[in-house]
């Protein structure tokens, strides 16, 4: 094996990341993972995720922890209302969609992040998980690297795996391509025991999730397995918006008179989100990388998840593209097809690169549909249409 007594270092510690620690301690490989959040109880942000059956899913069986995910995803949370601004109804799967349905390629199971994580978390060995390691910079040591840490550490590592998000600050060390604006900003809000907090929503919600269409806008919700519900207000705008809307993301009132003012058209109902949602806000610029990016191997870094591809999340499949690379990285790393370490991660980068560049092209395509003029009908049509 091509990485038999080699130290391999992961930086980030997101599904992607400790996905693939997973299913490299199944083959026996020395590996860390570096993760910047102080210990494993930090807050995890962000709506729950969708685990597709050819991607997230075969990883989660690859890693051998479909039974502990089968017991811990949020039954029927898959299920979807497609509304206009006054809240009517015109799609709803929530009679006709089973409640468990694993094989099947369009079954789409939901899982809290922090659930997933713990899951990933608990089928690591103990002290795989470095916390608190902020990364900064690393430079070439031997045939390694020597990484750097917020907190004054450094390590050594044979290969380094990048799995550090959007932002990612290994990506350069790889590649010069940048991501791109797509001209949509979605404002992420939280809405705490929304049974009390936002009665009406979550009666519409019945568990599952929304997407409401009106006036080229979006509101999209979702369902979390505490009884809380995560929401976006999706919508078109300049890049610059986050700094130069003037608003305080803190300021509760100042958020609502926002919404009240660029959503005019929409049912007053929509206004328990703003009025009982956690601070801040969090504006999120969504970004897409170039289609045509290519960059040549090296032998002792690479690079997984959006640090790879970031793409916009109309299509869901963000963490399932990372949860996939991670199992073709780590096939790649311990297959014996290939003669040297630089031929295995030439083999993923390229398939990867292949792969993202097709569904990043979706998934902005589809932000295109549900920001139009006639989104309600562009996404009744996507909904209504041919499934197999």
């Amino acid at each position: 094996m091509l990485i038999k007594d080699k130290s391999i270092a992961i930086v980030g510690g997101g599904p992607g990341g400790l996905t693939l620690a997973r299913l490299l301690q199944l083959k026996g490989v020395n590996v860390k993972v570096f993760e910047r959040d102080l210990n494993k109880n930090a807050r995890v942000q962000g709506a729950p995720l969708d685990l597709h059956d050819n991607s997230g899913l075969a990883a989660i069986r690859k890693a051998d922890l479909l039974e502990e995910f089968k017991q811990n995803y949020l039954v029927g949370a898959d299920r979807e209302l497609i509304v206009n601004e006054n809240a009517e109804i015109f799609f709803s799967d929530h009679d006709s969609k089973p409640e468990e349905d694993f094989g099947h390629r369009h079954f789409r199971p939901e899982i809290d992040r922090g659930t997933l994580r713990k899951i990933l978390l608990e089928s690591l060995q103990p002290e795989t998980v470095v916390w608190d390691s902020h990364f900064v910079s690393m430079e070439k040591q031997n045939e390694g690297w020597l990484l750097h840490f917020k907190n004054n550490t450094t390590v050594y590592a044979d290969i380094v795996i990048a799995c550090d998000g959007a932002n990612s600050k290994i990506r350069p060390y790889i590649t010069d391509y940048k991501a791109f604006y797509t001209g949509i900003i979605m404002l992420e809000g939280n809405i705490l025991q929304a049974k009390e907090n936002a009665p009406k929503v979550n009666a519409l919600l019945k568990g599952g999730k929304i997407m409401a269409f009106g006036n080229k806008k979006n509101l999209l919700m979702g369902q979390k397995g505490n009884g809380d519900i995560g929401f976006y207000a999706s919508f078109k705008t300049d890049e610059s918006w986050v700094t130069n809307s003037g608003l305080d993301y803190n300021d509760k009132a100042q958020m609502l008179d926002w919404f009240k003012s660029t959503y005019p058209e929409w049912n007053p109902m929509w206004l328990e989100l703003f009025e009982n949602a956690e601070t801040p806000f969090i504006p999120r610029p969504i970004y897409c990388i170039p289609f045509d990016q290519t960059w040549e191997a090296q032998s002792n870094v690479t690079l997984i998840g959006d640090a790879a591809h970031v793409m916009p999340p109309f299509a869901g499949e963000g963490v399932n593209m990372a949860m996939l690379d991670a199992l073709e990285l780590s096939e790649s790393l311990t297959s014996d097809q290939y003669k040297t370490l630089q031929e295995a991660i030439s083999g993923y980068e390229i398939q990867m690169r292949k792969r993202a560049a097709l569904i990043a092209k979706e998934s902005l395509d589809n932000g295109e549909l549900m920001h139009a003029e006639n989104a309600l009908e562009n996404m009744l049509n996507f909904f209504n249409g041919p499934h197999e």
